[in-house]
C-alpha cells in the first residue's frame, strides 16, 4: 500500500444515496483474487445504460449510506482502479468503510451540506494527518481513527502492521514461545 498524506484535485459526483456494493461492482465480475482490473467494470450497468457518467478523478463525493449491501471488498478495489483515492459522503455501511481503509481508499464523512459544497466547488484538498477537507467553500473537518490514520500515512496493510512487530515476534520464536503451543482448559 502506497502512504496517503494528501489528496487533492478534481472531484466526480454521484448524487445518489444508498449504492450497495452489487451496484459498484457487479456479482459477475467477481472472477478474479487480483486486486487489479475491477475499474472497468465500476458501476457498470449505470455506466452502460448512459444513467451516469463519472471521470476518474482523485476524489468522488456520493450520498449517504455508501457502500451498504454484501461485504465485498472488490467494490473498493474496483473505486481505487478506476482512479478514485478518496470517497467523501455523510455515511458509509460500516464493513464497507473499513475495507477501504485496508487497500488505501480513503472514506471521508462529512455532513451532507459540506459534501455539497466539495462536490459544487469541483476540486477539493484532502489532508490525512490534518483531518481537513479544504475546497472554495472552505475548510471542513473529518475524524480518522488513530489506528487507521497510522496506517494510511505509512502506507501499511495488514501484513505491514504485523511487520511493525517483527523484532518482538522473532524475540517469542527464539524463546521457545512457540513450541509450547496453546494452553487450554478445555478437555
Amino acid at each position: 500500500m502506497r502512504p496517503i498524506d494528501v489528496i487533492e484535485g478534481k472531484v466526480s459526483v454521484l448524487d445518489r444515496a444508498d449504492v450497495d456494493t452489487d451496484q459498484i461492482i457487479p456479482k459477475q465480475f467477481l472472477k478474479r483474487v487480483e486486486r487489479t482490473g475491477f475499474g472497468e467494470f465500476l458501476f457498470y450497468d449505470w455506466i452502460r445504460s448512459g444513467e451516469i457518467e463519472l471521470e476518474p478523478n482523485p476524489i468522488l463525493v456520493v450520498g449517504r449510506n455508501f457502500g451498504c449491501g454484501s461485504s465485498r471488498e472488490h467494490a473498493p478495489w474496483a473505486l481505487e482502479d478506476f482512479g478514485f483515492e478518496a470517497i467523501v459522503a455523510p455515511s458509509f455501511a460500516d464493513i464497507f468503510y473499513v475495507n477501504c481503509t485496508k487497500v488505501g481508499l480513503l472514506p471521508v464523512i462529512l455532513d451532507a451540506e459540506h459534501c455539497r459544497a466539495v462536490a459544487e466547488a469541483g476540486e477539493a484538498r484532502i489532508d490525512i494527518d490534518d483531518e481537513t477537507v479544504t475546497c472554495a467553500a472552505g475548510v471542513f473537518e473529518f475524524e480518522v481513527e488513530p489506528g487507521v490514520k497510522h496506517r494510511l500515512l505509512n502506507g501499511l496493510d495488514e501484513i505491514g502492521i504485523t511487520l511493525e512487530s517483527v523484532a518482538a515476534i522473532d524475540a517469542f520464536e527464539q524463546s521457545g514461545g512457540a513450541d509450547r503451543g496453546p494452553v487450554t482448559t478445555a478437555l
